[in-house]
């Protein structure tokens, strides 16, 4: 029996989501608190030093996130200044979940408050994605060979081979805290050590709302078609940060979350069994409402061959976006929140928009935009 095939066994006899949890594993080599290694050529005036090629060994990332970078040349992402344009990036799917393209400018309709706008911006093509890849890993849920830990793992390295050469990611795992494994970069060695460090969890916390908040905020001023990919199992223990306050700096930040729901054929037979999953209910209808405020979408793959499926609608949704913007009639520096709605219509007829296939077939569509902004404060 190969080392899957027990994972999996483990997994099914599970009798409660209880049994999921497990103790931290101590003086292990963590992502939280690498583990330092012996160096054989040390003596004893002269101690050990960590090989700087050892995965392992790797000291804390300093991070061009961080508010004092926002500012500095040579940074690998560029920042934008506040503007009086509000941006809203649009993805078009069919019921099959793959995007229309060549829809005109004037048959977008966007309203902010129930009031019109008019669409001064209008952009459709593809462009470099900047992608925050924030992964759950924690005792708890991704212990060293179950099988949370292999979901996790083939979520992370699935994505990141989608990637193209012009994309930025930046790799950000969490447990009790949040660490920067790999800032924003293209260099795919420098993803590959990132990844290397996702081997043996530390703490058994999952403080995903405190994870989702910090990423958010330093995305928040980042140029260009930008996303949060979030692999986790839906579940907070410890955060700072509420699930509202989550919420809101989410849509503060205006960057869409695009979730990955792992562990979902293990609930189900935990709950066939009698386990109570109410817990796990409730953290996918929290990421279902980030995905559908900030414009993402949300997935809870069930078995492996759903993984590819996955990530190509991600690309896809990311890569064939409508980019639109108007200058808002509503100039008030007050802060509050604005609610967006994008539409499809006809301008001849006022009517929702009628798309249709090669044979003139009528097409089931969903419009994924983000819900909407708050507006500037006034400067003190």
């Amino acid at each position: 029996m190969n080392i899957r095939l027990i994972a999996f066994v483990a997994i099914l006899g599970l009798t409660s989501t209880a049994a999921w949890a497990q103790d931290p594993q101590q003086g292990s080599e963590t992502v939280a608190k690498p583990k330092k290694k012996a160096d054989p050529s040390a003596t004893p005036d002269a101690p050990a030093t960590p090989a700087a090629s050892d995965s392992g060994n790797l000291p804390k990332i300093p991070s061009k996130l961080g508010n004092k970078a926002k500012d500095e040349a040579g940074s690998d992402v560029s920042f934008k200044a506040d503007t009086s344009v509000v941006t809203v990036d649009v993805a078009v799917l069919d019921n099959h979940g793959n995007p229309i393209p060549k829809i005109p400018r004037g048959n977008f309709r966007i309203l902010e408050d129930n009031v019109p706008q008019t669409v001064t911006q209008y952009a459709t093509a593809q462009a470099p994605m900047t992608v925050a890849i924030v992964v759950e890993f924690s005792n708890r849920y991704q212990s060293t060979w179950s099988q949370g830990w292999f979901e996790t793992l083939q979520a992370v390295y699935g994505f990141t081979s989608t990637l193209q050469r012009d994309d930025y990611v930046a790799i950000i795992a969490y447990d009790l805290r949040t660490e920067i494994l790999c800032d924003f970069t293209n260099d795919k060695n420098k993803i590959g050590e990132a990844l290397g460090r996702l081997r043996i969890p530390g703490f058994s916390e999952s403080n995903m709302f405190d994870a989702l908040g910090e990423t958010a905020d330093r995305m928040s001023k980042i140029e260009g078609r930008k996303a949060i990919l979030l692999v986790t199992s839906g579940i907070d223990t410890f955060s700072n940060l509420t699930y509202d306050k989550a919420r809101k700096s989410l849509q503060e930040s205006a960057v869409p979350v695009y979730s990955v729901g792992i562990l979902q054929l293990a609930r189900q037979i935990a709950e066939a069994r009698g386990a109570n999953t109410i817990d796990f209910l409730q953290g996918d209808n929290e990421l279902r409402t980030f995905a559908k405020e900030t414009g993402g979408q949300a997935f809870f793959p069930r078995f492996q061959g759903e993984m590819p499926g996955v990530f190509q609608q991600i690309n896809q949704a990311l890569r064939n976006q409508y980019s639109l913007g108007y200058s808002p009639t509503n100039q008030a520096k007050d802060g509050k929140f604005r609610k967006i709605t994008v539409q499809l219509v006809n301008p001849a007829t006022n009517e929702p928009l009628r798309v249709t296939d090669e044979k003139g077939k009528p097409i089931k569509y969903t419009i994924i935009a983000k819900a909407g902004y708050n507006a500037p404060r006034p400067v003190e």
